[in-house]
């Protein structure tokens, strides 16, 4: 079977992450201001948001799915792909006809139904990288997916806001649903190939979970977790308490903080794969630490551009390092499920983070803040003799 070029490949994965960090962007800017438009208090949009991100917690679920099952058989990864890609165009094409003040379980459940596509095809196309990706290349393919994400975060915030204010909402939800189609240009000339013998489903491989090795690669994720996201939910809030800068300008600073995100998450995996997953860490704890502390010395507004965009770089490259190592330790006989449950404890510590942030930032004020958030990056340091081993490099 003739394999599809490195292009064809690189390119299908970027434009599946794009599509993901796209949708992204409407939930995380401007859901709420789509729901407030309709009537709809705070607490009705926060519902709104949990039951939304409920299918991510099912992700495992459908981890295991996929690499058990080989659905119609045409493979463990790509129709898992296919439907959930159709699933949340047909959702956000269906959107903008329901009333959310008048409908608002409706709305609730497209917004679940549209999460669940994108946690389907999230977790799959995972799956296939891991199946299909050489030792070698899982820095590049990382970042290249993390870049694609961040990039349709930053295009598309802009993009969907000026469509919604000049055009109307159902414009914006349109080209969400066609963004979404996208990667189906190459996803049916895509052939996926066949499992190998020592990627066939065990449930004995999920003992992995008891080694420390394992456990320790689970600690680094939710401890970057915890801090990249932490450091994230406060800059803002932090330049508004202390320089005053507009609403409109803090969603520039969030588009430098994204452009900022895709240079570290595109030049992040080829220098992973270059100086080796440990050093890789190594220096994403340096760039995390300084990327983060620096900012307790911030003395204006204007000096917070570059800071911005360089916490960006740290954001996107420690994220591209920790994808890329949880591909390394991930078994092939459990790849999409082991790799989600990897991801879901980083997610455990993005949601210990985000609070803690917010309490400390009102107890000792946002500087003292950023010095204690990034001091957290000194815990890391015990975790990488057990994930590594002594002698790795």
């Amino acid at each position: 079977m003739k394999q599809p070029s490195k292009l064809t490949r690189y390119s299908m994965f970027g434009l599946l992450y794009f599509a993901q960090g796209s949708v992204l962007s409407y939930f995380t800017a401007l859901n709420a201001i789509y729901l407030l438009s309709f009537g709809l208090n705070l607490g009705q949009i926060g519902l709104i948001s949990g039951i939304a991100l409920t299918p991510f917690v099912l992700k495992i679920f459908l981890g295991i799915l996929s690499d058990r099952v080989s659905l119609f058989q045409m493979g463990h990864r790509k129709p898992y792909i296919v439907i959930g890609l159709i699933i949340q165009a047909v959702c956000l094409f269906i959107v903008p006809f329901i009333d959310p003040g008048k409908n608002f379980t409706l709305y609730g459940l497209m917004a679940f139904l549209v999460m669940s596509g994108m946690a389907m095809y999230d977790t799959t196309t995972d799956g296939l990288a891991l199946d299909t990706t050489p030792e070698d290349e899982a820095g590049k393919i990382q970042g290249i997916m993390v870049g694609g994400r961040a990039m349709g975060v930053v295009v598309l915030s802009s993009l969907i806001g000026v469509l919604a204010q000049n055009v109307s909402w159902m414009a914006a939800f349109w080209l969400l649903s066609i963004l979404t189609l996208l990667p189906l240009v190459f996803l049916i000339g895509f052939k996926e190939p066949p499992r190998k013998a020592d990627q066939k489903f065990e449930w004995k491989a999920f003992a992995a979970f008891k080694h420390w090795p394992i456990i320790a690669l689970g600690l680094l994720g939710a401890l970057y977790s915890l801090i990249i996201n932490a450091a994230n939910e406060i800059i803002n809030p932090f330049l508004q308490s202390d320089f005053g800068i507009s609403v409109m300008m803090a969603g520039f600073f969030t588009t430098v903080w994204g452009i900022g995100v895709v240079v570290g998450g595109i030049t992040g995996g080829p220098l992973t794969d270059r100086v080796g997953q440990r050093r890789a860490v190594e220096i994403a704890l340096v760039i995390s630490f300084f990327s983060v502390a620096i900012f307790s010395f911030t003395s204006t507004a204007a000096i917070a551009w570059p800071l911005v965009f360089i916490f960006g770089v740290a954001y996107g490259y420690y994220e591209t390092v920790y994808f890329a190592i949880s591909m390394r330790k991930s078994d092939p006989r459990i790849a999409a499920s082991m790799f989600s449950i990897l991801m879901a404890i980083a997610n455990i510590g993005t949601g210990i983070g985000l609070p803690i942030a917010g309490l400390l930032a009102d107890g000792v004020g946002f500087r003292w803040t950023f010095a204690i958030i990034a001091s957290l990056n000194l815990l890391a340091i015990p975790l990488l003799p057990a994930i590594f081993g002594k002698k790795e490099r």
